[in-house]
């Protein structure tokens, strides 16, 4: 009698095991992978916002450090319109549970990348750069300096790659750095 209750145990411990491991397989592939829609239209606008910024100030002749002030402004503009279109959708009364996931997954990229944003710039400012913009999204790094007529020296090139290296994941290939000269 005792070994039929112990197999009856443990042939119904082992349902619910498998039974668990199903539903958590079945919700995985129910809801699948993130949006990369909503992470793409969101860097395609702050591509976008940047090339138009960066065309205006050709037009317009701004000066060097007005120029970091007006893309940090643009970059953060950009974003929170972003941010806001992100958030109205994942609080939509008719939005799927995927496309809140994926919603509440690009949010959660963006304040990554605005943490990275941030720490690096501190970095380069902290090694001597008067100033800097850093833009960070799924695709790379793009840091823009100022420097001189001469251009930057490898040197400096080096410590901007190892500030942005030492805070994120991405490859040398990913990284962009752009000269603004004074």
């Amino acid at each position: 009698m005792n070994k039929v209750k112990r197999n009856v145990v443990t042939v119904t411990v082992l349902l619910f095991v498998c039974a668990a491991v199903y539903l958590n397989w079945s919700y995985n592939n129910r809801w699948g992978t993130a949006d990369s829609a909503m992470v793409e239209a969101e860097d395609d606008a702050m591509t976008q916002a940047k090339q138009d910024y960066e065309d205006a100030m050709k037009d317009e002749g701004v000066t060097v450090p007005s120029y970091f002030a007006t893309a940090r402004l643009t970059r953060q503009e950009a974003r929170d319109e972003a941010l806001n279109l992100l958030e109205m959708t994942a609080t939509s009364e008719n939005a799927s549970q995927e496309t809140i996931d994926s919603a509440m997954n690009a949010i959660s990229a963006m304040a990554t990348y605005s943490l990275q944003e941030t720490q690096i710039e501190n970095m380069l400012i902290a090694k001597d750069y008067a100033d800097c913009v850093v833009f960070v999204s799924e695709d790379g790094v793009t840091v823009t300096v100022p420097a001189p007529t001469e251009g930057l020296s490898p040197d400096a090139v080096a410590r901007i790659t190892d500030a942005i290296l030492s805070e994120t994941d991405f490859a040398m290939s990913q990284i962009s750095v752009i000269e603004i000269k004074e």
